[in-house]
């Protein structure tokens, strides 16, 4: 299938979630329809119309880093180096075995630290500039969360960011893909990691009218393709994969969890943040994504879709979907994880990721809970509300940002 190229792997996932940490417990509680949405408390929410989130609950950072070293880092970057460190010990890979220059990081992003930020510039506006944390910057810069998996892991490789907001963890996913490929790593660490939520992200995205009021009903307010739908529900997460050259995880006597096959990234080139309406552009995304991993349109067995619950990217998600596949559009399964953790902007493509390979390996598709009145705009097979057995051997993961940015992932089953 890959003859004349290298293929690369995942060999262990961390993940740490608004559905809880590690992921076993991440899938179990996706495939059971559990959803992870609930009132806000990562900051007041009291004057905006949106007033709940898909939080991370429970999560201490010093479980992973001492307390000093926590302190200096925005919580993104907490979140990031825990999901990594729980994907290394998942794939038992032996960071003092490897040879550190073959060990790279490639995480997405779309904030930074925006809690950090907002905090500092408060701090600025009420007490003068000299009195802001001499950590400003190395909190808040997007790439901080793969400089600091890199320093945490000893991983001294290829190292990069992708910010293409919602895109972004697809993006990373990619980038690895390639830098593995061509040579440039043996084991690349990549995913993403999101902790936007404040007061700075949630006035951004109100005023935008981008969000779900449904504050009286938290769990039902992420609903995608649901006629109902009233935006998404903002969220934060980590999910970091351990992507390796299929040799090397030989070599090792890896556990190998699922091929990552292929990968395609286009650009609208139209509105900074509407979906271009015919949906070209994200079919080809997806065209491309599956013409890079050799597989054709009827060998896909599902899809997990970009999903926000908004009333316009869902309708037109499902427009490029058929664009694309025509006729065997109606006979993919399609199911939007979102509907149980809200939308984790350059994070969500990573915890989907995840997904997809669990679907792989479990057999099982989660559902798209909260579906429960028919939109004549989104007539596919979206899974609604209860979990399906389903033998996946190719799964497409669906990634579209703000700016037009698309980025399609496809794992396939893994065959010697």
């Amino acid at each position: 299938m890959t003859q004349g190229r290298p293929r690369v792997v995942v060999t262990g996932i961390g993940a740490i979630t608004p559905l809880g940490q590690g992921v076993d417990t991440f899938w179990e509680n996706l495939v059971a329809g559990k959803p992870g949405i609930g009132p806000m408390t990562q900051c007041d929410p009291t004057n905006y119309p949106c007033r709940i989130s898909g939080e991370v609950r429970d999560f201490d950072p010093t479980q992973y880093l001492p307390s000093r070293e926590a302190r200096r880092m925005a919580r993104f970057s907490q979140l990031a180096v825990a999901a990594a460190m729980r994907a290394v010990e998942e794939s038992a890979l032996n960071m003092s075995a490897e040879d550190p220059f073959r060990v790279g990081v490639v995480l997405g992003n779309g904030n930074g630290g925006f809690p950090t930020l907002e905090e500092n510039c408060r701090v600025l506006a009420s007490r003068g500039g000299m009195r802001m944390s001499p950590f400003f910057f190395p909190m808040i810069l997007p790439n901080m969360a793969a400089a600091n998996v890199s320093r945490v892991a000893g991983a001294k490789g290829f190292n990069s960011t992708a910010t293409t907001a919602c895109a972004a963890s697809n993006q990373a996913i990619g980038d690895a893909l390639a830098a593995i490929r061509r040579g440039a790593a043996d084991v690349i660490l990549a995913g993403g990691a999101e902790a936007g939520i404040s007061q700075l992200g949630l006035a951004g995205f109100a005023v935008m009218r981008a969000l779900s009021t449904r504050n009286d009903d938290p769990e039902r307010a992420s609903r995608p393709f649901d006629a109902e739908r009233d935006g998404f529900v903002p969220a934060e997460g980590a999910v970091v994969l351990v992507m390796e050259e299929l040799q090397h995880a030989i070599d090792r006597n890896a556990t190998i969890l699922a091929e990552v096959s292929g990968f395609g990234s286009t650009s609208d080139a139209g509105h900074p943040v509407q979906p271009e309406e015919s949906g070209t552009c994200a079919a080809e995304a997806m065209r491309l994504a599956l013409e890079d991993a050799r597989v054709e349109l009827d060998q896909v067995d599902y899809i997990n879709a970009h999903g926000t619950s908004t009333p316009l990217n869902d309708a037109l998600e499902t427009v490029a979907i058929k664009r694309l596949f025509g006729a065997v559009a109606y006979r993919i399964p399609i199911s939007s994880t979102k509907s149980m953790i809200g939308h984790s902007l350059g994070a969500s493509g990573a915890l989907e990721a995840a997904a997809c390979v669990k679907s792989i390996t479990s057999g099982m598709l989660h559902p798209t809970i909260n579906y429960e009145t028919p939109d004549p705009d989104c007539d596919l097979d979206y899974v609604p509300n209860i979990a399906r057995q389903v033998d996946v051997r190719t799964a497409l993961s669906n990634a579209f940002g703000f700016g037009g940015q698309n980025a399609c992932v496809v794992f396939r089953k893994f065959e010697e």
